[in-house]
């Protein structure tokens, strides 16, 4: 095992841009919703750097990219209407596109032989997380899901990490956090939680080694193994 993992019982886990590649069935479904209104729909390159504060929130960026214009000043009724096809489209499937990123069924599984408790937290509308983890077959290794919606504050706040901890009886000191995005780790270490970023996903653009992880990893297997030390001759090459 990682070494991160060293008395820790608890590990909760990010779902899109960490365990899922989701942005293809959000592009989709933005630009049905898009279509709905007349306006040019953004593609997946845009859409993954506004994917992390949950669906409201990426409609918000879209449409804000779509007028050229803050937020914050578009027309509310305007917001309402497309957030709601949005969410109307994307769930009538939304696992035709997304894909599984490597490693991660296997990972989990060998997290789940090793007794850790899994939890998955995510903020993305809890309505969405039990199919996408059947159509996957990861339903079995999760024993909470916590959505966006579920409590009433999401990642950054780290109030689901510590409703997860609690759920449990697990002290933070024994609890890790692994994601993608600045969200997952501000809201883990917030928590006291250990935080791991995966190195690939959705993070607005930036590296997340800006966001200091006690951990980086280039796939979720990494949690399985011993992360091996640069050889003397290859951090020579690598300066």
């Amino acid at each position: 095992m990682h070494p991160l993992l060293d008395e820790k019982r608890l590990i909760a886990f990010d779902l899109d841009g960490t365990l899922i590649d989701s942005v293809p069935d959000l592009t989709a479904a933005l630009a049905r919703a898009f279509s709905d209104e007349g306006l040019t729909p953004p593609g997946p390159e845009a859409v993954s750097g506004w994917v992390g504060n949950g669906a409201q929130v990426l409609v918000e960026r879209a449409l804000g990219w779509a007028f050229d214009t803050p937020e914050t000043t578009l027309n509310e009724a305007l917001k309402v209407r497309v957030y709601a096809a949005f969410l109307r489209y994307y769930g009538d499937v939304p696992h035709r596109l997304t894909r599984l990123y490597s490693g991660v069924a296997e990972t989990l599984a060998g997290l789940a032989r090793a007794g850790f408790v899994l939890v998955l937290i995510t903020n993305k509308p809890e309505r969405f997380i039990a199919p996408l983890l059947i159509h996957f077959a990861l339903d079995g290794y999760f024993s909470l899901c916590l959505g966006g919606d579920t409590l009433a504050r999401k990642k950054p706040d780290p109030l689901p990490l510590e409703h997860a901890a609690a759920h449990f009886d697990v002290p933070a000191s024994a609890c890790v956090m692994v994601g993608d995005s600045r969200h997952d780790i501000a809201a883990g270490k917030a928590a006291g939680f250990a935080t791991a970023a995966l190195t690939y996903g959705y993070n607005h653009g930036e590296p997340i080694s800006q966001s200091t992880p006690d951990a980086l990893l280039d796939s979720l297997a990494g949690l399985l193994s011993t992360p091996v030390p640069p050889t003397a001759s290859s951090t020579r090459t690598a300066r």
